[in-house]
């Protein structure tokens, strides 16, 4: 992937994400200009948008949206995760030990989110509730 590409994840809720984003269409270059909006499954009032911007440089810190995180996606199986998430889980899966080559099976993880919210790890099962291409 282009290395001035990245994958960002906004937690929102149902009500505020029109709001959100048209905030995150004046904040950022949002490649392909499509949002892909995910539903928390066990949560259906929550979204989650993904969207991959065009870094151009830098980002100034002071304009990051509230609740968006920088992410990784596994295409295969639709898995977004943080580097600390997938850290935390290989060491879950292999009795505390973190091993970089470990292999995960991700289908166990499809369409999820692995994150760690208040210092502990979580996985968000999601579906796809919209993919907004904006204009």
């Amino acid at each position: 992937m282009n290395s001035d590409i990245q994958l960002l994840v906004t937690f929102t809720t149902k009500s505020e994400s029109q709001p959100m984003i048209a905030t995150l269409q004046s904040t950022y270059d949002i490649i392909g200009n499509k949002i892909f909006i995910l539903e928390n499954v066990d949560n259906p009032e929550e979204y989650i948008l993904s969207y991959n911007i065009n870094l151009n440089g830098e980002i100034d810190v002071d304009n990051i949206p509230f609740n968006t995180i920088s992410c990784h996606r596994k295409k295969d199986t639709n898995t977004i995760y943080t580097i600390n998430a997938l850290n935390n889980l290989i060491m879950k899966l292999n009795n505390g030990t973190l091993d970089k080559h470990y292999h995960i099976n991700w289908k166990n993880y499809e369409n999820c989110i692995l994150v760690i919210k208040n210092k502990e790890f979580k996985i968000i099962h999601t579906k796809l509730k919209n993919i907004l291409e904006l204009t």
